[in-house]
């Protein structure tokens, strides 16, 4: 009896995945962490591997990297309306007032990890120009390698993030948080 298809080892990445996954297992964890939670990272980023432990790595795709952090983005992409639900509550956390404990603690962790003004302004965006921002400051991820990751051209990610960019300032007043001056 053969074995299933799904079960069988690809062979392109049989000797090699050990070292993938040690090299960048951490770093992609984070990443989904960063853009939903430690609990949720810790089952997504052991789907990014097993997606590509099955799927196997195509040399002709590019550097490995990119490739690990276009899985990580598509299975959050699975979790949007979550993570969409997630931005919208920390938006909306930060408008009300404190009434209970569970307001007082749920405020604490949204100041903790954004404020709501952000996370308001990041749920205004539209999937690709968050997903561009989201690899780009929390991934750490060059043009070329966003551009590898979401499997788009790179002109489309300079004109999303300059786009998300523009809606960002706006929608917190203006400001440039890189400007050490705002007055």
């Amino acid at each position: 009896m053969a074995p299933r298809p799904d079960l069988v080892d690809p062979p392109d990445l049989r000797d090699g995945f050990e070292q993938i996954f040690n090299a960048h297992f951490a770093e992609i964890h984070r990443y989904i962490a960063r853009r939903l939670s430690d609990d949720i990272a810790d089952d997504l980023a052991a789907e990014v591997f097993l997606a590509a432990y099955r799927g196997g790595y195509d040399a002709s795709r590019g550097q490995v990297r990119p490739w690990l952090y276009g899985i990580a983005t598509h299975l959050v992409a699975r979790h949007r309306r979550t993570e969409l639900r997630r931005w919208k509550a920390l938006s909306r956390t930060a408008e009300r007032h404190e009434h209970s404990h569970e307001d007082a603690a749920l405020t604490r962790v949204a100041a903790s990890e954004l404020t709501g003004r952000l996370a308001g302004a990041l749920a205004g965006l539209n999937g690709g120009d968050r997903d561009v921002v989201l690899l780009s400051a929390l991934g750490g991820l060059s043009h070329a390698e966003v551009a590898a990751a979401l499997k788009i051209p790179a002109g489309t990610v300079a004109s999303r993030l300059n786009r998300a960019r523009k809606q960002l300032r706006k929608a917190l007043g203006d400001v440039n948080p890189l400007e050490e001056n705002h007055g």
